[in-house]
């Protein structure tokens, strides 16, 4: 499990690891950069070994009864599965061509796509495979989002979370300077350039963790921006819906399909059309509306049914 410089991925696999502890299996996440901690620590149920710990992975693997990797972890551990015979599950969070490439390395058990569209994207690129090296099975696991602990009363400003440029850090600062009386959140990101306007109606945020996100940006959130170039998915997003917080999002495949008909989509390119999506959700009628249309789609993506058929799954690989 990389760190926090992907924090999208990194809550997305913890959101799938709680509900297998709290089915009463051992889980424990070993990390594959340095960071800040040096010993074992458990985090929500779950067992976390630091890089820096020096523990023998080889061992853990051989005791284990499934492995489940994603991004950069995939091709070493794939290739301690198969020296060791265990089943291998791949998260796949992006449609980049590596991560595809790298589940079709042979011996996959279970590839878990999160959403619909990344599975759509992975069968065009396993068409090209035979058979004997894709996976052998594959879910749909939509990034989980728990509403109760993302839920509060939403804030006055226009945020952004990860101002680099490709998540909309350029957007953030025209917006900022053309409507100079309306508050705005630039929330700093875990990694990328960050374009942190320095102006008298933009407050900048430090990183937030995924726990304080609710405290720390969305009580403060009036309305949330996402003009990304590329989502997969979109958990933010989703994050602030449990709030009723509506969103204005470029429409990447992945944002359409998570955002659904809550979402309110303008072209990152077309500035003039996010001022006036913005000035017209800033009034009473049209943001009543928008918050209706965010808490009715948050309640759509419930995750207990898809987290249930994962811990399914998860249990038939390991008997």
């Amino acid at each position: 499990m990389p760190p926090e410089h992907n924090a999208g991925a990194e809550h997305m696999l913890v959101s799938m690891l709680r509900p297998l502890v709290e089915r009463g299996h051992d889980v424990s996440v070993w990390l594959s950069r340095y960071g800040k901690a040096h010993t074992e620590y458990e985090y929500r149920g779950i067992k976390v070994v630091p890089l820096e710990s020096r523990l023998d992975f080889p061992s853990a693997v051989r005791r284990a009864d499934v492995l489940v990797a994603h991004l950069e972890t995939v091709p070493p551990t794939a290739s301690l599965a198969r020296g060791y015979g265990k089943p291998l599950v791949v998260v796949c969070h992006n449609t980049h061509r590596p991560t595809f490439r790298d589940a079709a390395a042979g011996g996959t058990a279970l590839a878990v796509y999160n959403s619909l569209w990344m599975e759509r994207e992975a069968e065009l690129f396993f068409a090209e495979y035979p058979a004997s090296v894709r996976p052998e099975r594959a879910v749909v696991v939509r990034p989980p989002v728990f509403a109760d602990e993302y839920a509060t009363k939403p804030g006055k400003a226009i945020t952004l979370i990860n101002c680099n440029p490709e998540k909309g850090g350029r957007v953030l600062k025209a917006l900022a300077e053309r409507m100079p009386d309306q508050q705005f959140l630039a929330v700093r990101g875990a990694y990328g350039e960050q374009i942190l306007p320095e102006l008298p109606n933009v407050e900048v945020v430090e990183h937030v963790r995924g726990e304080e996100m609710r405290e720390k940006v969305y009580s403060r959130t009036k309305v949330l921006l996402m003009p990304s170039s590329y989502e997969s998915w979109g958990r933010a997003g989703v994050e602030a819906l449990a709030s009723g917080i509506p969103v204005v999002a470029h429409p990447t495949p992945g944002l359409t399909e998570s955002l659904g008909e809550a979402g309110i989509f303008v072209d990152r390119e077309d500035l003039d059309g996010y001022e006036a999506v913005l000035r017209r959700l800033l009034t009473p009628a049209e943001y009543r509306l928008a918050s209706k249309r965010a808490k009715a789609r948050s309640a759509e993506l419930n995750p207990d049914a898809e987290l249930s058929d994962w811990c399914t799954a998860i249990e038939a690989l390991a008997r």
